[in-house]
């Protein structure tokens, strides 16, 4: 699918980067995809640092059952606005170390 502008939230700014919130049914993996993200396309202003939590819904956004989270961090935006994210954080694998 493609990105949805009434479904991202700017939820707090400082210190010169943004914490968004984006509502989808769409997976992650897609969500993480180059191009989804375009801020000359869709009229953002992503940069650099930026953190979205997405949240997958299963059926419809705002109804229903969440199916995933994750937490997306902006690498990179090139010259043409296609923003670059990784959603690596909810993924990390912890391990004990003693």
């Amino acid at each position: 699918m493609a990105y949805v502008a009434g479904n991202l939230t700017l939820l707090s700014s400082g210190n010169g980067f943004n914490n968004y919130r984006y509502d989808t049914t769409d997976a992650t993996g897609d969500v993480d995809a180059a191009g989804y993200w375009n801020n000359s396309d869709d009229t953002l202003n992503l940069a650099v640092g930026d953190m979205i939590t997405v949240v997958v819904w299963g059926t419809a956004v705002r109804t229903g059952s969440i199916s995933d989270l994750a937490i997306h961090i902006v690498n990179e935006v090139t010259a043409a606005g296609v923003v670059d994210t990784t959603n690596d954080l909810l993924g990390a694998t912890v391990s004990d170390s003693d």
